[in-house]
């Protein structure tokens, strides 16, 4: 299968009930973006990787960065690549001594270890196809903001997602909808929720 090149182009604050962030992926050289749920320890790691943040001793993924380098392993890429049941599957692709070696590993680890290395990220189509949500930016900003102030009554009400919400009574396509405007507003959260509820109904 083709790959499909990824970036980090965003990372949630907003602490939930459950202590839970989500990492945002963009798609390289396209329009699609890919929400993922991790947990705080592993944005903080992030987060620290990609602020570049100097602290006293490391954590637990700059160990395993200082272990692969001592030992001479490269991280060549990681790769996103399965999707069951609302779960993201990842692999390390290593190269030891011109072997090449695929470690399994959860996606927010192999993530907080792909800034450290600096690897490209890569997922499949079906993942983008099934999880993936399309974020078209407005042409004109300053008219988008003059007509968001004028409704802004209107804009919270379409985008605002409760956690009691019941999404079950609302249409794929207005679903589709409101995954798109609540990525496009940082509201990682409950796009989650919105694309749980998607690939729920595909089964």
């Amino acid at each position: 299968m083709q790959k499909i090149e990824l970036e980090i182009s965003g990372l949630s604050h907003t602490i939930t009930q459950s202590q839970s962030y989500a990492v945002l992926l963009s798609e390289v050289n396209g329009l699609r973006k890919l929400p993922i749920v991790i947990g705080a320890f592993e944005a903080q790691a992030i987060a620290v990787a990609i602020e570049k943040v100097v602290i006293n001793r490391p954590l637990s993924h700059d160990l395993m960065k200082n272990i692969f380098t001592v030992f001479q392993i490269n991280l060549k890429e990681v790769l996103i690549d399965n999707l069951q049941d609302g779960i993201f599957y990842s692999k390390l692709v290593c190269e030891k001594d011109g072997q090449e070696v695929e470690i399994d590993s959860r996606t927010s680890d192999a993530l907080a270890l792909a800034v450290r290395f600096n690897c490209p990220i890569y997922t499949y189509e079906f993942i983008l196809e099934s999880a993936g949500a399309i974020i078209n930016e407005p042409e004109n900003k300053e008219g988008a903001e003059e007509e968001d102030e004028e409704n802004e009554s209107v804009e919270t009400l379409s985008t605002s997602i409760s956690p009691q919400a019941d999404l079950s009574k609302i249409t794929i396509k207005e679903l589709n909808e409101k995954l798109g405007e609540l990525l496009d507003k940082e509201d990682y959260e409950a796009a989650a929720r919105i694309r749980d509820e998607l690939d729920r109904r595909k089964k």
